[in-house]
């Protein structure tokens, strides 16, 4: 491995091993190191050290872990009186994996207020797809009269969930996902869901900013308890 100095910091060129340097020694803006490719181990092996990729079309694949980091702890999600309203009056139906590569897909090209939709590439949603394949990623969607209308996807191992991307074709409709999916994870005991960098969208909903530090040590934690790999199908029964 190489590395280039930036400010106080090295940013390592990593190669065809799948090694990360120590993520408690990036920067606070979190660029931990630049290359590599997208295999779905490399992937796997980022998350387990608390790093994510995260790059736009034509650049170099980057690798982050920000300090601090925003997570979202099942149990604190707000449901705001309009939401409850929402979740009980307007029909919406929530599934479990029926449909990822629609969600990646529409996350990968519905407009978000504040974001730029375009580093969700071609090769990033492939990456993600075998994942889906793997059973480490999944997909929580809200359906309206049959119709795909919300929801998001990420990585799920040991009892942490990483969420990566949500949409939205309806008002509340991701909202109603991930009240839905902060239910169930609290009775499977789920530390917590990484958000990785501040929203105020997520930050209302009960997210909350926490030391990078504070969160490696409760995902070492998190990882140390079974994973629930393979299909989500059936926690829509829960």
């Amino acid at each position: 491995m190489s590395s280039i100095f930036d400010d106080d910091y090295f940013i390592t060129e990593i190669g065809m091993p799948h090694i990360f340097p120590d993520p408690r020694e990036a920067s606070d803006e979190g660029l931990l190191a630049y290359g590599g490719d997208l295999n779905p181990n490399r992937i796997l092996t980022a998350y387990r050290h608390g790093i994510f990729p995260w790059f736009n079309e034509g650049d170099p694949i980057l690798w982050w872990s920000p300090n601090p980091r925003l997570l979202l702890y099942p149990s604190e999600f707000k449901t705001s009186k309009s939401l409850k309203r929402v979740i009980k009056n307007k029909g919406f139906e929530v599934k479990f994996d029926r449909d990822f590569e629609s969600v990646i897909e529409y996350c990968s090209t519905v407009p978000r207020e504040g974001q730029d939709g375009t580093w969700l590439t071609d090769e990033m949603k492939k990456a993600y797809i075998e994942l889906f394949k793997m059973g480490f990623a999944h997909s929580v969607e809200t359906y309206y009269e049959g119709r795909l209308v919300g929801g998001f996807y990420g990585i799920a191992m040991g009892k942490a969930f990483f969420g990566e991307s949500m949409f939205s074709l309806m008002s509340n409709a991701s909202k109603v996902a991930l009240k839905r999916l902060c239910d169930i994870l609290v009775q499977k005991n789920y530390y917590f869901i990484d958000c990785q960098v501040p929203t105020e969208h997520l930050m209302s909903l009960g997210a909350k900013l926490v030391d990078r530090d504070d969160f490696l040590d409760q995902l070492e934690n998190a990882l140390l308890e079974k994973s629930d790999l393979g299909s989500w199908k059936d926690w829509e029964n829960i």
